[in-house]
């Protein structure tokens, strides 16, 4: 089967450009400053999803582990990356 659109997320390091396409055509830059893997059973909520003095992005997909019996992942990563503003996104 074809791979889904996070497979290689992990690969993802600090410093690589991530470019979201916005609906009125423009596109958001950001920067990686992280990429972390936790847990499921202590994946930290707050942490990553909790309020950013900035504009921040968190890509999150599955990792460790694969149980088969179980058909998922026993972790998750995540990618922590921050809007570059215009200077900085050239």
């Amino acid at each position: 089967g074809a791979k889904a659109v996070f497979f290689d997320l992990a690969r993802l390091r600090p410093g690589a450009r991530v470019e979201v396409r916005r609906s009125d055509g423009t596109t958001a830059v950001f920067r990686v400053t992280r990429l972390t893997q936790y847990a499921k059973d202590r994946f930290p909520s707050l942490e990553v999803y909790g309020n950013t003095p900035g504009a921040e992005l968190r890509l999150i997909t599955c990792g460790g582990k694969y149980s088969g019996s179980a058909h998922h992942y026993s972790d998750n990563v995540v990618v922590y990356a921050k809007l570059l503003n215009d200077a900085d996104a050239t």
